[in-house]
Protein backbone atom coordinates (compact mmCIF):
# COMPACT_ATOMS: atom_id res chain seq x y z
CA UNK A 1 0.00 0.00 0.00
CA UNK A 2 2.80 2.21 0.63
CA UNK A 3 4.21 1.81 -3.40
CA UNK A 4 0.53 3.06 -4.22
CA UNK A 5 0.51 5.74 -1.63
CA UNK A 6 3.88 6.96 -2.95
CA UNK A 7 2.81 6.51 -6.70
CA UNK A 8 -0.05 8.28 -6.35
CA UNK A 9 1.79 11.52 -4.74
CA UNK A 10 4.51 11.43 -7.27
CA UNK A 11 1.82 11.46 -10.26
CA UNK A 12 -0.18 14.00 -7.98
CA UNK A 13 2.95 15.96 -8.04
CA UNK A 14 4.39 16.03 -11.80
CA UNK A 15 0.49 17.30 -12.70
CA UNK A 16 0.03 19.93 -10.50
CA UNK A 17 4.08 21.23 -11.27
CA UNK A 18 3.26 20.59 -14.89
CA UNK A 19 -0.38 21.70 -15.50
CA UNK A 20 -0.47 24.78 -13.16
CA UNK A 21 2.39 26.52 -13.73
CA UNK A 22 0.65 30.10 -14.19
CA UNK A 23 0.44 31.27 -18.29
CA UNK A 24 -0.48 34.70 -19.19
CA UNK A 25 -3.26 33.58 -21.81
CA UNK A 26 -6.20 35.58 -23.31
CA UNK A 27 -8.20 32.65 -23.60
CA UNK A 28 -8.83 28.99 -22.02
CA UNK A 29 -6.08 26.65 -21.71
CA UNK A 30 -8.28 24.20 -23.61
CA UNK A 31 -8.66 27.07 -26.31
CA UNK A 32 -5.06 27.22 -26.66
CA UNK A 33 -4.06 23.94 -27.27
CA UNK A 34 -7.16 23.91 -29.96
CA UNK A 35 -5.17 26.81 -31.66
CA UNK A 36 -2.00 24.56 -31.20
CA UNK A 37 -3.63 21.81 -33.07
CA UNK A 38 -5.20 24.22 -35.73
CA UNK A 39 -1.78 25.95 -36.88
CA UNK A 40 0.47 23.26 -36.36
CA UNK A 41 -1.78 19.96 -37.81
CA UNK A 42 -1.82 19.69 -41.48
CA UNK A 43 -4.69 17.05 -41.53
CA UNK A 44 -8.38 18.37 -42.13
CA UNK A 45 -8.84 21.13 -39.26
CA UNK A 46 -13.16 19.90 -38.51
CA UNK A 47 -14.69 20.24 -35.39
CA UNK A 48 -14.84 16.70 -35.69
CA UNK A 49 -11.27 16.50 -36.21
CA UNK A 50 -11.14 18.25 -33.08
CA UNK A 51 -12.66 16.16 -31.12
CA UNK A 52 -11.50 13.33 -32.01
CA UNK A 53 -8.30 14.58 -31.60
CA UNK A 54 -8.77 15.88 -27.55
CA UNK A 55 -10.71 12.84 -27.33
CA UNK A 56 -13.77 14.93 -26.11
CA UNK A 57 -17.26 15.38 -27.56
CA UNK A 58 -18.21 17.12 -30.44
CA UNK A 59 -20.25 19.67 -27.95
CA UNK A 60 -17.06 19.96 -26.22
CA UNK A 61 -15.10 21.20 -29.16
CA UNK A 62 -18.26 23.44 -30.45
CA UNK A 63 -18.34 25.27 -27.65
CA UNK A 64 -14.57 26.38 -28.41
CA UNK A 65 -15.00 26.60 -31.75
CA UNK A 66 -17.58 29.40 -30.88
CA UNK A 67 -15.37 31.02 -28.65
CA UNK A 68 -12.36 31.26 -30.43
CA UNK A 69 -14.45 32.55 -33.67
CA UNK A 70 -16.03 35.54 -31.12
CA UNK A 71 -12.84 36.30 -30.10
CA UNK A 72 -11.57 36.15 -33.77
CA UNK A 73 -9.35 33.40 -33.37
CA UNK A 74 -10.27 31.40 -36.17
CA UNK A 75 -12.54 31.83 -39.08
CA UNK A 76 -14.67 29.12 -40.85
CA UNK A 77 -15.28 27.74 -44.09
CA UNK A 78 -17.86 25.45 -45.90
CA UNK A 79 -16.51 22.19 -46.90
CA UNK A 80 -17.40 22.27 -50.61
CA UNK A 81 -17.30 18.00 -49.98
CA UNK A 82 -20.02 18.26 -47.41
CA UNK A 83 -22.18 21.77 -47.18
CA UNK A 84 -23.10 20.43 -43.64
CA UNK A 85 -19.63 20.51 -42.61
CA UNK A 86 -16.97 23.50 -42.26
CA UNK A 87 -13.14 23.77 -41.69
CA UNK A 88 -11.48 26.00 -39.36
CA UNK A 89 -9.05 28.25 -40.10
CA UNK A 90 -6.71 30.42 -37.70
CA UNK A 91 -6.41 33.40 -38.34
CA UNK A 92 -3.10 35.93 -38.07
CA UNK A 93 -4.08 36.74 -34.78
CA UNK A 94 -4.09 32.95 -33.67
CA UNK A 95 -0.86 32.48 -35.37
CA UNK A 96 0.73 35.33 -33.17
CA UNK A 97 -0.52 34.03 -30.27
CA UNK A 98 0.38 30.07 -30.79
CA UNK A 99 3.99 31.27 -31.95
CA UNK A 100 4.50 33.59 -29.08
CA UNK A 101 3.33 31.13 -26.09
CA UNK A 102 4.45 27.35 -28.39
CA UNK A 103 7.90 27.65 -26.36
CA UNK A 104 6.66 28.42 -23.28
CA UNK A 105 3.44 25.99 -23.25
CA UNK A 106 6.01 23.20 -24.02
CA UNK A 107 9.04 24.43 -21.25
CA UNK A 108 8.55 21.61 -18.83
CA UNK A 109 8.58 19.08 -21.91
CA UNK A 110 11.70 20.61 -23.00
CA UNK A 111 13.40 20.65 -19.93
CA UNK A 112 12.65 17.10 -19.23
CA UNK A 113 14.07 16.07 -22.85
CA UNK A 114 17.03 18.03 -21.75
CA UNK A 115 17.85 16.81 -18.46
CA UNK A 116 16.63 13.49 -18.06
CA UNK A 117 18.05 12.68 -21.92
CA UNK A 118 16.51 11.28 -25.35
CA UNK A 119 16.16 7.64 -23.92
CA UNK A 120 14.87 7.85 -20.64
CA UNK A 121 12.48 11.28 -21.83
CA UNK A 122 11.76 8.34 -24.65
CA UNK A 123 10.72 5.75 -22.36
CA UNK A 124 8.67 8.44 -20.24
CA UNK A 125 6.61 9.36 -23.13
CA UNK A 126 6.08 5.44 -24.04
CA UNK A 127 4.65 4.74 -20.44
CA UNK A 128 2.54 7.84 -20.47
CA UNK A 129 0.96 7.02 -23.74
CA UNK A 130 0.33 3.26 -22.48
CA UNK A 131 -1.00 4.50 -19.63
CA UNK A 132 -3.56 6.86 -21.31
CA UNK A 133 -4.45 3.85 -23.61
CA UNK A 134 -5.64 1.76 -20.51
CA UNK A 135 -7.60 4.83 -19.05
CA UNK A 136 -9.21 5.48 -22.26
CA UNK A 137 -9.91 2.34 -22.53
CA UNK A 138 -10.96 2.07 -19.36
CA UNK A 139 -13.48 5.07 -19.62
CA UNK A 140 -14.88 3.99 -22.96
CA UNK A 141 -16.41 0.80 -21.05
CA UNK A 142 -18.04 2.79 -18.82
Amino acid sequence: MDRMIESSKQVSLFCRLNLNRPRELPIRSSEMGMLIYLVKTDEMKTPNAAARFFKVTKAMATNMVTSLLSNGYIEKRQLETDRRSYELIPTAKAVRLVEDTYKDYFKTMSLLEAKLGEEKFDALICLLTAANEILLEEKSDE
